[in-house]
């Protein structure tokens, strides 16, 4: 007999719980938010409370109290008891009163627990005696007007559990502040304090609006291979997969040469993939491929570059956001970048605010000028032969203060550079378009008003950072995009499906990629790259 139900709200949150049994994950707190959407005039509907002592397990039988997180703690509870989860920043204690501030990672600031110490439970007092800076708990109570000006409300605790205990003697984060350069070598527990934890929402925030964008604009989304034969840079900065055995290099059989001579390479043959195989440092190629068929698409994920780089600008594994749009040229391409930054950080000057605050407090105290200064301004434009122009009259007036002081046509324009025609000469961020051919990736269409001597390219430069987003046209011509893989010494049998795209239907097309490492310290206003990813890494460094 199919059962009925009196109300829709009560077979769809009975509904909602069937679901997460069957899924294996009724917890309390799951339990407590269907309870809490299950309320008729202050009572559990009776089908969800048949439901709810069924898959109830003796902890979260007796009561129902929901969890609240300190991000969304805004309001007096009207007397009814929320439960805050989380981890103890501190603790003080007075003759009377105990606070307890604890910190959940939705928000920088947490949340203060209070605990009369004359209302409190014999059970609740020992758990109080344990409580270390670090410990995990749970802690019970209402939400109340706060008494003090920091936060609008705080808990008055009747409650509080250790969850986890935090040994004092060997915590290695002690209640102060550490270098950045010591937190990484606690990658797993960095995320507890508050420059890193604040670092990974704004992230959070940064990549949703970049999938929101794109996915408003039209553009689908695709997954390119970690795993490719084909160096997309043409830079040979490529980390290698193989499953020959590497520490019995007697057993890797050598490749031979027409005439049967043993060569000193490995027969790649007898390898997993047959031939020899890296990790992508791009999904540009695989993109295209679908740009060619979807109109417009992008893919947003890890990349790696074997590139020997200690600087504060590099990691060996990334993200980058690359999309690929047909029928475009280069100033499509320019545009919709412009576009999509001014969306992504215009999000998280919406959401994350005590985040940023934070950041301008102790990092970047123009943080905030900065970033509305982003929005709210049109990106310069400039060509590469102009801004060289204006490099050179700039070193004239005084070489010493340069780095780099020897500018010219073909330079490869160092950080320093950058960062002066972004901050100095535009003040702005700034599209540096139509670069020398020569220091350009093979992909690059040739531009026909000066004999290909430049490529349809660009780089988007911003104040602190110098170069953020790369781009250009694609080549679309099948004969000149072979003519330029053979001065690069490019096998084609290594991209003869790339070539296929120019014979069969080839179109023009333009795309570009966006560091999004980069893209986070830009916006969070750290020096220092290894602080936007959670795990870094870089030459000499594979821990955690």
């Amino acid at each position: 007999m199919t059962p009925s139900f009196n109300n829709s709200k009560s077979s769809s949150s009975v509904l909602l719980v069937v679901l997460f049994v069957m899924l294996g994950v009724v917890t309390r707190t799951t339990t407590a938010f269907v309870a809490q959407k299950s309320f008729r005039g202050g009572r559990l509907s009776a089908a969800a409370t048949r439901l709810w002592a069924s898959t109830a397990t003796p902890e979260t039988s007796s009561s129902v109290v929901p969890r609240v997180k300190a991000a969304d703690a805004k309001e007096p509870s009207d007397g009814q008891d929320v439960a805050i989860q989380g981890w103890v920043r501190t603790l003080r204690k007075q003759k009377t009163t105990a606070f307890v501030e604890v910190n959940d990672g939705s928000s920088l600031s947490g949340i203060q627990c209070v605990l009369s110490l004359a209302d409190l439970s014999e059970e609740t007092k020992k758990e109080l005696d344990t409580v270390t800076t670090g410990c995990a708990v749970e802690v019970t109570g209402p939400l109340v007007p706060s008494q003090g000006g920091k936060q609008a409300v705080e808990v008055a605790a009747s409650s509080l559990r250790v969850v986890g205990a935090c040994p004092a003697d060997t915590y290695p984060l002690a209640k102060k502040r550490h270098s950045l350069e010591y937190l990484r070598s606690l990658a797993h527990l960095r995320p507890r304090t508050n420059t890193v934890a604040a670092v990974a929402r704004v992230r959070s925030h940064l990549a949703g609006a970049i999938h929101a964008f794109f996915q408003q604009s039209g553009f689908c989304y695709v997954q390119t291979p970690l795993i490719t034969a084909s160096d997309c840079e043409g830079a040979g900065e490529l980390f290698r997969v193989t499953t020959l055995d590497l520490d019995n290099m007697d057993s890797i059989a050598k490749a031979k040469d027409d005439d049967g001579k043993e060569l000193h390479n490995a027969d790649y043959k007898e390898d997993f993939f047959g031939k020899p195989a890296f990790l992508t440092v791009s999904g540009q190629l695989g993109a295209e491929t679908h740009a060619c068929a979807l109109g417009d698409v992008y893919t947003f994920g890890p990349t790696f570059r074997a590139e020997n780089s200690q600087t504060t600008r590099h990691l060996a594994e990334f993200n980058m956001v690359e999309p690929e749009m047909a029928f475009a040229d280069l100033q499509s391409a320019m545009s919709n970048a412009e576009q999509m930054l001014k969306f992504v950080v215009q999000h998280v000057l919406t959401n994350c605010q005590e985040d940023l605050q934070f950041f301008a407090k102790f990092y970047d105290k123009q943080l905030q000028e900065r970033l509305e200064k982003l929005v709210e301004q049109p990106f310069a434009r400039v060509a590469y032969r102009d801004a060289i122009a204006y490099l050179q009259e700039e070193i004239a007036k005084d070489p010493s203060k340069w780095q780099f002081p020897d500018v010219e046509f073909g330079t490869d324009l160092a950080t320093e550079h950058e960062r002066w025609l972004a901050e100095t000469k535009f003040n702005s961020a700034v599209f540096v378009y139509n670069y020398p051919k020569s220091i350009k990736a093979f992909y690059m269409r040739d531009n026909d008003e000066d004999g290909g001597e430049t490529v349809n390219a660009m780089d988007l430069l911003v104040p602190g950072v110098g170069e953020l987003v790369g781009g250009s046209q694609r080549e679309e011509r099948l004969d000149v995009l072979e003519a330029k893989m053979a001065q690069q010494d490019l096998n084609p049998d290594d991209y003869w499906w790339y070539l296929d795209l120019r014979r069969f239907g080839s179109v023009p097309h333009a795309g570009y990629g966006l560091g999004f490492e980069r893209l986070v310290t830009y916006v969070c206003g750290i020096e220092n790259i290894r602080e936007a990813i959670a795990f870094p890494r870089y030459p000499g460094n594979a821990e955690f």
